[in-house]
């Protein structure tokens, strides 16, 4: 019962996180106007607007216009819903794990931003990074998570200058720093190693495939590989700690 409501909560915020990905890198209010269909601006009804089944009830077209809609929306809702899902089986009903399903539907809203538009915009940035932080019990916790994001941070903006040294170029964005912190924040050293590890696994079969590429506007983003690979660690941690004990321990 109680995982059911969580799940729907986190289909409604994932409705939410299509309007910042829409409007946020246009620069446009997030509360007004009022949703409406992005190709003829009709304004939505609220049966247009149920997460993931107006969608499919509509057949993925505009009520009015019968213009396509894109699959983003129900997969963004759905995706959401399945963050709320699985961070509630991890960590039960909690103010951390509130604030950690918030922290990883920021990085889903980042990571289709940067998808899209090559862009990560800071203030969702910040809101996944705080949320991160955040997700502590006690004032202990919370400095622990604050002194892991900052170690995490300055080891990527190290690694940066290094990497853009040899290759001449600019090797990692800005955006990408807060996005290491906030998996220094939630995983803590160790795990956060592995995470990263592992991102740099699911992004080099793309980056392979995209090696010729030399329009900036294919260039493969990385943050989604990133907030990929900490949900994975995060959620299925113990595995990886086992593995990490095997090998060391």
């Amino acid at each position: 019962m109680i995982f059911g409501f969580i799940v729907l909560i986190g289909l409604i915020f994932g409705s939410f996180l299509n309007v910042l990905i829409s409007r946020i890198p246009k620069d446009e209010n997030v509360a007004f106007p009022a949703s409406h269909c992005p190709k003829c601006k009709a304004p939505l009804k609220l049966y247009h607007n149920i997460p993931l089944f107006s969608w499919l009830f509509l057949r993925g077209k505009c009520a009015f216009c019968h213009e396509k809609i894109s699959v983003q929306y129900p997969l963004v809702e759905l995706l959401c819903a399945i963050i709320f899902g699985a961070v509630y089986l991890k960590l039960g009903l909690s103010f951390m794990a509130l604030m950690i399903a918030l922290s990883f539907s920021f990085l889903l809203t980042l990571s289709v931003i940067d998808y899209y538009y090559k862009a990560v915009p800071d203030s969702m940035n910040l809101l996944a990074l705080s949320t991160a932080i955040a997700a502590a019990t006690g004032f202990q916790g919370f400095v622990l998570n604050l002194e892991n994001a900052l170690l995490f941070v300055g080891g990527f903006a190290l690694l940066r200058f290094y990497l853009s040294y040899l290759i001449k170029k600019e090797a990692l964005g800005e955006g990408d720093l807060m996005v290491a912190g906030t998996m220094g924040a939630m995983l803590g050293i160790q795990l956060g190693l592995m995470a990263i590890f592992l991102a740099a696994l699911l992004a080099l079969p793309v980056m392979m495939l995209m090696r010729n590429e030399t329009d900036e506007s294919k260039m493969v983003p990385f943050v989604p590989f990133l907030a990929l690979a900490l949900f994975i660690v995060y959620i299925f941690d113990s595995v990886f700690i086992n593995y990490w004990n095997s090998l060391y321990g």
